[in-house]
């Protein structure tokens, strides 16, 4: 997959330059390959019973990761990654999990690969530890990776990577998420790949100096034994396979995946028509305090079998947190690629990787240089860049009657960050990311409307954590966690909707609790619509300080609404910290689902059974949809007539008497 230009001068900005398919060693560092001729002459049979194995492994390595972790944000939330990786660190196989994690782990490989082979060496029972963005492996600092070279008879046959996201690596702030950070020297120490595991033990020295940093160190050492144990059922699993098959065998079903997957990639762009197709996708606030909007600018060309990822226009990086490296490029454009436009192909990222070509310029916000800030790249730029990806995919798949059925609008448009520390219930200190916007809406299809808090598309199997296991996890008391009528975005086909929590501080023996907020889409919608859809909502909080809520509940009332609350509300910026008090209440609305299609051309019955099930409010029902229905749910069609002629009129500029008499009113 060509970059063009090279990433800078700098040795963490670099690409490695790709091995030959016939190279041999790296050094002294022996390679397991196999030839063409292994590879084309694998029985059909074969070729499937290991790959589904293949498939199988990295689910088994998600579930050790799930069973060893502490962590809400992977335990219930699934915010990890996992993938086998051939001898060269080209992606054989990803997990269902979060895909912008794994899309960038082959960057951190194939650089371990080139820059320590000669020192300190890569060898049997060796693991490296990578937060390093530059270098890949994730797409911000609390993304943490651990790379395992697999040996077989002396030879590196290939890699696994385990990668999930820390709920605090230091940095100014809790969470490592600082909203006033002009750099990256305010956040989280970037570190690029060291030895973690020598010879099958952890080094303690290490992993010192890795948990030093950290707010909360028995929870992060607690995750790398998580995905030290997942990367060991790997090898286990893999060495078995390669017992059973013969290594050539293995290895030759790893080549013919991504063969596979690339060559059925390219008969399906044969299949469409060429053509570019542009987005525009935003980011509002770089910083606390910042008030301007940044746009990532993309031009997508599909020549014959090639797509071509022109973000040439981007804006330059800028003073915050909110820019991504090539990682979170790449990562902004792998999921799309693999849900939307692969999913009847396997899903062997090294492969399509062979279809595309990014251009992009270094120092723009979803390209940066060192040391740009970058803690909140994986859901800032890179989101941002995987929203535009989406747009102009939908563009390119709604030109072709089948390959259509598989297109969605943009979904959640941004990810509503709330970083929550403290002293919990139990006297014990804490950090937490609340993942309840994992539970954003998903855009609307061309045959029907979008899933309502159906997830986000990055994480196929993202999950929403339970109401009660956040409240016996932290102190806080939910008010209500609920979906959001008019979230979703307005189409023939609508939205899915977001949804929105309202929660306090409880049960803290130091009362207040310290609060992180980063979400954008404020300024702009960030979930467009297609083909005449409309945007999602977009992002909403509030703050309410010195509620009546104790008040209330104490009488056995349960507010509903924010007008219930009492107190004075504030509408809160993109960015802010600051700490909620006893009688503070957090109010936090996240986006839902472009629509697809005009939504004068929505069945009235349709918007009927929304406004009767709270996704659609009447006032939208009449001043968006252009239909008439009363409380009953009965549509009004005579009204509704009337009422949508009156709306393409005002489009047009025209008034009744206008469009009847060609003259002004």
């Amino acid at each position: 997959m060509p970059i063009v230009p090279i990433s800078g001068s700098e040795k963490f900005a670099l690409q490695p330059a790709p091995l030959r398919a016939d190279q041999r060693s790296v050094g002294s560092l022996r390679l397991h390959i196999v030839d063409d001729a292994t590879v084309d002459g694998l029985d059909p049979l074969t070729y499937e019973v290991v790959r589904h194995r293949l498939a199988a492994i990295t689910e088994e390595m998600g579930d050790a990761i799930k069973r060893m972790s502490g962590s809400v944000v992977v335990t219930d939330c699934n915010d990890f990654g996992a993938a086998i990786m051939d001898e060269a660190g080209d992606t054989v196989q990803v997990g269902l999990y979060n895909m912008q994690l794994a899309a960038s782990l082959d960057m951190a490989a194939k650089w371990t690969l080139e820059n320590r082979s000669a020192n300190p060496g890569i060898k049997p029972g060796d693991m490296f530890l990578c937060n390093d963005p530059w270098v890949g492996g994730g797409l911000h600092q609390n993304d943490v990776t651990v790379l395992a070279p697999l040996f077989h008879d002396g030879e590196l046959f290939g890699w696994t990577g385990a990668v999930a996201h820390q709920v605090d690596l230091g940095g100014v702030s809790p969470g490592s998420w600082s909203v006033d950070g002009m750099d990256v020297f305010w956040e989280s120490l970037p570190t690029p790949p060291v030895k973690i595991v020598e010879n099958g033990a952890v080094r303690a020295d290490v992993e010192d100096v890795y948990l030093r940093r950290s707010r909360v160190p028995k929870l992060v050492a607690l995750d790398l034994r998580a995905k030290i144990g997942a990367n060991n059922v790997a090898h286990d699993r893999l060495t078995a396979l390669i017992n059973k098959y013969g290594p050539d065998t293995v290895k030759a079903v790893m080549k013919r995946m991504m063969n596979d997957a690339e060559s059925r990639l390219r008969a399906k762009l044969l299949d469409l028509p060429d053509g570019t197709w542009g987005a525009v996708a935003h980011q509002d606030g770089g910083r606390a305090g910042d008030r301007n909007v940044y746009k990532i600018v993309l031009n997508m060309t599909k020549t014959g079998d090639r797509l071509i990822f022109d973000f040439t226009g981007t804006d330059p990086q800028v003073e915050g947190i909110i820019n991504c490296t090539l990682a979170g490029l790449r990562g902004g454009i792998m999921p799309v690629m693999l849900t939307m436009l692969c999913p009847d192909i396997p899903w062997a990222p090294g492969g399509i990787y062979r279809t595309i070509e990014i251009i992009s310029e270094p120092g723009t916000i979803n390209n940066c240089t060192f040391p740009a800030g970058i803690g909140k790249g994986s859901v800032a730029s890179a989101w941002s860049t995987q929203n535009a990806v989406s747009e102009t995919i939908a563009g390119m798949l709604s030109t072709h009657p089948q390959h259509s059925e598989h297109l969605m609008s943009v979904c959640c448009g941004s990810w509503d960050l709330t970083v929550l520390a403290g002293v919990d219930q139990r006297g014990g200190g804490f950090v937490t990311m609340l993942c309840d916007a994992m539970a954003g809406g998903l855009g609307a299809k061309v045959d029907g409307d979008g899933v309502d808090t159906g997830g986000v598309n990055c994480i196929p199997m993202g999950r929403v954590a339970d109401v009660e296991i956040n409240e016996f996890s932290f102190p806080i008391l939910y008010l209500w966690r609920r979906e959001e009528e008019d979230s979703g975005g307005p189409g023939k086909y609508r939205g899915g909707v977001g949804g929105s929590s309202c929660f306090i501080p409880h049960d803290s023996p130091v009362g207040a609790v310290h609060m992180v907020v980063s979400a954008p889409g404020k300024a702009v919608p960030q979930a467009p619509g297609l083909a005449g859809g409309y945007p999602a909502a977009t992002q909403y909080d509030v703050l309410v300080r010195g509620s009546h809520v104790l008040e209330q509940l104490k009488a056995g009332e349960m507010p509903s609404s924010l007008e219930d609350l009492g107190g004075e509300a504030h509408t809160v910026p993109p960015h802010l910290e600051t700490d909620l008090g006893v009688r503070d209440v957090y109010y936090t609305h996240w986006q839902g689902g472009g629509g697809l299609g005009d939504p004068l051309l929505r069945e009235p019955e349709y918007v009927a059974a929304d406004v009767l099930k709270g996704k659609v409010s009447q006032r939208a029902a009449i001043g968006v949809y252009g239909v008439t229905v009363d409380e009953t749910g009965t549509v009004d069609f005579d009204a509704t007539t009337r009422q949508r002629q009156t709306l393409r009129l005002e489009r047009a500029g025209l008034s009744h008497h206008e469009a009847k008499t060609g003259a002004p009113a």
